[in-house]
C-alpha cells in the first residue's frame, strides 16, 4: 500500500476519540484550577475584609455615634460676667479587646496609672473577644499622656468635652449639673436643656466645637460666696445641722444669691445624690414660724379688718377645738397692733386674722404665691404642704407659722412682696430690668400698707427680736421666726428651724435676705437658741458684707430712721 492510499484511507472512529481525548484535557483541568485557586482567594480576601472591618470599623462607628450624642454647652456666666460654668478638653478611654495579644500586660500597665480600674471585671473584659469596651470617662490630660506613653497595644483614647465648675461648691444647688454625656441634669444646666439646647441637638445644629452664646444669670459671685461663708460659719458657731440662704432684689425679682448647706461640688456629681445635700431653698418646704405673723398682719391691715391704732386683748390663752394658742413670752396684756409684731403674739395675731377671716387669708397667701408651686427656673421646686381641711383652727396657726410648709425661696418673693410696694414678682435667676419685672409684677396690697409693713419690720429691729441685725447704716428691718421641728407627728420642744425675713435699707427697700437655721444650739452662756440669738446676727453678718458689694450707699444722718406711716 502506498503512502498516498494510507493517506486517503478512511479514519476509524474509535480511533479517532481515543487518540483526540487526551489532547481537550488539561485544558480543562486548568480552568478547574483557575477557577478553585480563584474561590480561595476571593474567601480570604473577604475575611480579610471582613476582620478589618470587625477590628477597626465596628469600635470607630460605635465612637462616631457616641461623639454625635455628646456636644459643647454655653458657658454661664453671673451678672458681672464670671465664669461660673464652662467647657473643657477631656478625655475617655476605651480598648479594643479583640486586638490586645497580651491582656494580662495591658490589664497590668493600666492600673499603674489608673488603680480605681484594678478589679476582675476589668480584667475579664479586656480578656474578651469584644470589639469595644468603655475603660474610664473623664480623664485628665496628665493621666492620658501617662497611659500613652506606655503604648499599650488595643487601648485608644475618644476626644471629649467636659464640664468644668471654676468655683467649685460656690453656686452648686443654683447651676446643677450634667451627666457624663455633657446633658444637664439639675439646676440651670437642665433648665438650659429645655429651654432650647436639647432641641438644637434633636435637629443636629449643636456640635462638639460649636461656639455658643454665654448664659447670663442674675446672681452675683461675690455675693454668693459672701452668704455661704456666713452661713458655714453659723452652721459651726451654733451646731446647726444645715442652713439656707436667700438674697433677693425687691424691685425685680432676680436672686443675687442662694445657698443651702449642706451643698455639693457640681465636678463631683455624685455628691448631689447625697441624702443631706438636698436643695433646701426650693425643694425643700417647712413651716417658717413667726415669719409668718408678718403677712397676717399685712393681710389683716390690707383687707381693712385692722388699722394700725387698734389694739387686740392677749391678756389669755385662745382655746378652740381642743387646742390652746399661748404666747411664748406673752406681756399679757392688751397690745396694740405695732406691739403684736414686735412682741410677736400668737394670742395678738391670731385675733388680727379672725377679723379678717379665712377665706381672705387664704386668697392673700395665694396672691403671693404660698399656695402653689413656684415656677423658676430651677426644675427642683417644691409644692407647699396645706393643711387637709383649712378650718378655723388651721387658719389661727398658720397665721403665725404653723400648719402650712413653704419653701424659703417663696418666703423670701413673699416678703419683697411686703416692702417693695406692694407688688408680687416672680422670682427669677435670670437678668430682669425694672421696666421687664413691671410686666410680669402683679400687686396683692395698696401701697400705703407696705409702708406700714416697712415701719413694723424697722421698728423691731430697734426695739423688738430683731435688735441683734442692726447695721450702722443700712437701716435693716425685719421679722424673726422659730418654729418648733416635727418629729415622729409631734412637735419637739427645744428642737427648733429658725429664721430671719429681713429687708435693707428700710426707706427704700432694695434687697431682701432671709437666712434659716436648722437645729441651732444655744452658745454658752445662752438660755435659748431661738432666731434672736442666731439667725439674726448672722443676718447682720451678711449684710455687713455683702451691701458695699451690691453698692447700697450707707445713711448715717440723724433722720435716715424716719419711715412714713399712716395709721389711718
Amino acid at each position: 500500500m502506498s503512502d498516498s492510499s494510507f493517506l486517503k484511507m478512511p479514519r476509524n472512529d474509535g480511533f479517532a476519540r481515543r487518540h483526540s481525548a487526551p489532547r481537550s484535557l488539561p485544558k480543562s483541568r486548568i480552568y478547574m484550577a483557575m477557577l478553585t485557586f480563584f474561590l480561595a482567594y476571593a474567601a480570604i480576601a473577604g475575611r480579610l475584609v471582613s476582620l478589618g472591618l470587625q477590628g477597626e470599623d465596628g469600635p470607630s462607628r460605635y465612637v462616631s455615634a457616641q461623639q454625635k450624642q455628646q456636644t459643647s454647652r454655653p458657658d454661664i456666666l453671673d451678672r458681672n460676667g464670671e465664669i461660673l460654668a464652662t467647657d473643657i478638653k477631656s478625655a475617655s478611654l476605651y480598648a479594643e479587646p479583640i486586638k490586645i495579644p497580651d491582656a494580662d500586660e495591658v490589664y497590668d500597665g493600666l492600673i499603674s496609672v489608673l488603680p480605681e480600674l484594678d478589679t476582675p471585671n476589668v480584667r475579664k473584659r479586656l480578656k474578651s473577644k469584644a470589639g469595644f469596651i468603655w475603660l474610664k470617662r473623664e480623664l485628665t490630660m496628665a493621666q492620658r499622656e501617662a497611659i500613652h506613653r506606655l503604648g499599650l497595644p488595643g487601648i485608644g483614647f475618644r476626644d471629649e468635652t467636659r464640664r468644668f465648675y471654676p468655683g467649685g461648691s460656690l453656686a452648686g444647688h443654683i447651676l446643677g449639673t450634667v451627666n457624663i454625656d455633657n446633658d444637664g441634669i439639675a439646676g440651670m444646666e437642665r433648665y438650659i436643656d429645655k429651654a432650647y439646647l436639647g432641641e438644637l441637638r434633636e435637629l443636629g445644629f449643636a456640635s462638639n466645637d460649636m461656639q455658643m452664646e454665654p448664659v447670663r444669670l442674675s446672681v452675683d459671685s461675690r455675693v454668693q460666696h459672701a452668704l455661704r461663708d456666713e452661713l458655714q460659719q453659723a452652721m459651726e458657731r451654733y451646731q446647726s445641722i444645715a442652713a439656707v440662704g436667700v438674697v433677693l432684689k425687691a424691685d425685680t425679682g432676680e436672686v443675687i444669691a442662694m445657698t443651702s448647706l449642706p451643698d455639693f461640688d457640681p465636678n463631683d456629681r455624685a455628691q448631689a445624690l447625697e441624702k443631706d445635700r438636698l436643695n433646701r431653698a426650693t425643694a425643700g418646704v417647712y413651716e417658717m414660724g413667726s415669719v409668718f405673723k408678718g403677712l397676717t398682719v399685712a393681710m389683716a391691715l390690707n383687707s381693712g379688718a385692722a388699722h394700725m391704732g387698734d389694739s387686740y386683748d392677749a391678756t389669755k390663752p385662745i382655746r378652740v377645738a381642743g387646742r390652746t394658742i399661748n404666747d411664748f413670752h406673752g406681756k399679757k396684756r392688751v397690745l396694740s397692733v405695732p406691739e403684736i409684731f414686735i412682741y410677736s403674739s400668737n394670742i395678738g395675731t391670731a385675733k388680727m386674722m379672725l377679723a379678717a377671716g379665712v377665706q381672705e387669708q387664704q386668697r392673700f397667701l395665694a396672691s403671693l404665691g404660698l399656695t402653689t408651686r413656684l415656677n423658676t427656673e430651677l426644675p427642683e421646686e417644691a409644692r407647699p404642704l396645706l393643711p387637709p381641711k383649712w378650718n378655723e383652727l388651721a387658719a389661727m396657726t398658720i397665721s403665725y407659722g404653723h400648719g402650712l410648709s413653704v419653701s424659703p425661696l417663696q418666703m423670701a418673693v413673699a416678703g419683697a412682696a411686703m416692702v417693695n410696694g406692694g407688688k408680687f414678682i416672680p422670682p427669677t435667676f435670670l437678668p430682669r430690668s425694672a421696666g421687664e419685672a413691671e410686666k410680669v409684677s402683679k400687686r396683692i396690697m395698696s401701697a400705703q400698707v407696705s409702708e406700714q409693713v416697712r415701719y413694723l419690720n424697722r421698728l423691731n429691729v430697734l426695739k423688738g427680736s430683731g435688735k441683734r441685725a442692726a447695721v450702722p447704716g443700712y437701716d435693716v428691718g425685719g421679722k424673726t421666726g422659730t418654729a418648733q421641728k416635727v418629729v415622729d407627728g409631734a412637735y419637739v420642744e427645744g428642737l427648733y428651724r429658725t429664721s430671719f425675713l429681713s429687708s435693707f435699707p428700710m426707706d427704700k427697700p432694695e434687697y431682701e435676705l432671709l437666712i434659716m437655721l436648722d437645729e441651732p444650739k444655744p452658745l454658752e452662756g445662752q438660755k435659748y437658741a431661738t432666731a434672736g440669738w442666731n439667725a439674726v446676727p448672722t443676718t447682720a453678718n451678711v449684710v455687713r458684707r455683702i451691701a458695699p458689694m451690691l453698692g447700697v450707699v450707707p445713711d448715717f444722718s440723724e433722720d435716715a430712721e424716719t419711715i412714713p406711716v399712716s395709721y389711718q
